[in-house]
């Protein structure tokens, strides 16, 4: 200390003043550089990168606008880089021209369901995106493919593995992308998740669950075809569960070779008079891994746990529209992670533009029709096992049932 020369408090305060009067004469010097007049500025630099020029965006047809539609694909195309909304197809021809003017699509470019194979002639629309109730999937995602579109239809793909099939077979046949919407492969959270799990940052997963369950509400017309078998294809395994179940396959990166399930309904209530209100499943993969799963259409719960044995990641809420949260735990902390700018409204953009980018540019889908198959197929089994007790039912690993 004795080196340090020592410095009077008024020598202190001339030389702080002589610093701060040479800051503000710098700071004067660039003010005048700056025209006080409006003038061209340079470009600035963007936290997100902007869209690409409209004449490079994929047009897009959105088939279907109920509420998922309007609430988040509407939106959604409006704020992607490589996608946005050129068309409309829905049976009610009000609520359609509603929707075109909020978005600027003109009237010649809605179309009825019946009219749907003249949406071949609109050489503005690439993709077609079915948002219809389950039941519609395969007759409409057919009828886009040959009228030459691109598809992506919505989770779960169909009502029946046949259906998956015919569907598959049909982009083959017109030689067009076939991809389904299962937008959390894209939400920023699960792939923060997936990354580290991948990277050994939990150490040995030897265990995982999923539970989704969330109220259903004939009061509510989003709801009514939930409740109706021949529409829905079943209750809450086919809606809701199957995000535990296509999530679990995708993070843990292998098929089940094997699961169990039982189902249950209250006796006495209307809404589960034709579906089923909780699923249980027990899901044993090559590995040797176990996980577990649940469905149901009472609480209100979207959960993803992966059980390390350096760490425990936990998605909770997991598959929610938005606020999404990952945190990862250990016996000595709780630390969440977080995405940075990236939110959970990604996932929707994210799934749009990846189907566009790979139509424009090539590549593999990451969610094609063949992922979508095969997760009918698995609640297939999933229900044959309900049906026998919880019997455990043997599978290959494309989701077929191997024979007993």
């Amino acid at each position: 200390m004795t080196d340090i020369p020592a410095v009077s408090r008024r020598s202190f305060i001339g030389t702080a003043a002589t610093g701060l009067g040479g800051a503000m004469l710098a700071g004067q010097a660039a003010a005048q550089a700056i025209p006080a007049t409006a003038t061209g500025r340079p470009e600035p630099q963007l936290e997100l990168e902007p869209p690409l020029p409209q004449a490079q965006q994929l047009g897009w047809a959105v088939v279907g606008l109920g509420h998922y539609a309007q609430q988040y694909v509407m939106p959604a195309l409006g704020r992607a880089r490589r996608s946005r909304a050129v068309a409309l197809v829905s049976g009610n021809a009000d609520k359609a021209r509603g929707v075109a003017e909020r978005y600027g699509i003109g009237r010649d470019a809605i179309y009825d369901y019946a009219a749907m194979a003249r949406i071949g002639r609109n050489d503005d629309v690439a993709v077609v995106y079915v948002v219809t109730p389950n039941s519609t999937h395969a007759d409409l995602t057919v009828r886009a493919l040959e009228a030459g579109k691109h598809v992506m239809v919505e989770k779960p793909m169909a009502n029946s593995p046949a259906e998956c099939q015919r569907m598959i077979d049909a982009a083959r046949a017109a030689d067009r992308r076939l991809m389904v919407a299962y937008r959390a492969h894209w939400e920023p959270h699960n792939v923060r998740a997936k990354e580290m799990l991948d990277a050994g940052e939990l150490g040995q997963v030897w265990f995982a669950t999923s539970d989704h369950h969330r109220p259903l509400d004939p009061s509510r017309p989003r709801d009514q075809w939930r409740a109706q078998a021949a529409i829905a294809g079943g209750g809450s395994l086919v809606d809701i569960g199957i995000y535990s179940l296509n999530g679990l396959i995708w993070l843990l990166g292998e098929e089940p070779a094997r699961v169990s399930a039982t189902i249950f309904s209250p006796p006495g209530d209307p809404r589960f008079a034709e579906v089923e209100n909780i699923m249980t499943a027990q899901l044993e993969f090559p590995s040797g891994r176990r996980a577990t799963i649940s469905s149901g259409y009472d609480a209100d719960k979207k959960r993803i746990d992966l059980w390390g044995d350096k760490a425990v990641a936990v998605l909770d809420p997991a598959t929610a529209y938005s606020g999404n949260t990952l945190t990862v735990t250990n016996a000595k902390e709780s630390r969440e992670i977080l995405t940075g700018e990236r939110t959970s409204a990604e996932q929707f953009t994210g799934e749009i533009d990846h189907f566009s980018q790979i139509i424009t540019e090539g590549g593999e889908v990451a969610t094609p029709g063949e992922m979508g198959l095969r997760d009918v197929r698995i609640i297939e089994a999933l229900y044959r096992s309900a049906a026998e007790r919880g019997s455990w039912i043997e599978l290959a690993p494309d989701g077929t049932m191997r024979p007993a």
